[in-house]
């Protein structure tokens, strides 16, 4: 298995973190060193013993990061004020998940999305977006909420339509509609406010309406739910 590579020496192997632990709780540490980034610090109490898991990150702590894990131990409301900072300091270090692959197919039963984006490119951007397009995975055929009929995955720059528009019954103004929904997300940065993140504030739903047939794609939606 390929192991983190720490950024610092390890200041602690596991034998010295179970002895110092057991010191400082009184318990009997039984741990178990990972990679999960996700919950790096967690553990289970039964009687005396205490079923411990730490992030490898916490090799390279110090001691007064071990104090404060044992004071968690202790106590789940303990304040981790070094532990959370150290943590912070640290994220460069940690492995990131590999992206989960997709399969890009732009070519559906009923709609190609290439001549889609590519017209809708033309018209309202300039030619600007350089996305890539896709259906996503097919599955279940109910109509779903406008929010789910596509999405930008910023990370790589890619829209993914749902392939329940690919169909005969769905006009193409309102495939085109969604399309161009989703190559705003594609030029626009989000707008904060009042510290809270929006995807669709009002410079977005200004542009969202100047689609030629934005009404009608309105009228159809709301008559086909």
């Amino acid at each position: 298995m390929h192991q983190l590579k720490l950024p610092f020496p390890a200041t602690h192997d596991e034998k010295h973190i179970v002895a110092y632990l057991q010191k400082k709780t009184g318990k009997t540490i039984s741990l178990v060193v990972t990679e999960n980034a996700t919950s790096m610090i967690s553990f289970r109490k039964k009687d005396t013993t205490v079923a411990l898991r730490l992030h490898r990150l916490f090799l390279g702590s110090d001691t007064c990061i071990l104090d404060e894990i044992a004071g968690f131990i202790k106590n789940r409301r303990y304040a981790m004020k070094h532990t959370r900072a150290f943590i912070n300091n640290n994220r460069h270090a940690l492995k990131s998940p590999a992206p989960r692959r997709i399969t890009i197919n732009p070519c559906g039963k009923q709609y190609d999305l290439i001549p889609v984006f590519e017209g809708l490119n033309r018209r309202y951007f300039d030619g600007a977006v350089t996305s890539a397009i896709t259906w996503g995975r097919r599955g279940a055929r109910r109509f779903p909420a406008r929010r789910t009929l596509g999405t930008y995955l910023e990370e790589r720059n890619l829209i993914r339509i749902n392939p329940v528009l690919d169909s005969r019954r769905v006009p193409l103004f309102y495939l085109e509609f969604i399309v161009y929904h989703e190559m705003l997300h594609a030029v626009m940065e989000s707008e904060v406010k009042n510290g809270r993140r929006s995807i669709h504030a009002k410079e977005f739903r200004r542009r969202e309406m100047l689609f030629e047939q934005y009404d009608r794609a309105v009228l159809w939606e709301r008559e086909n739910r």
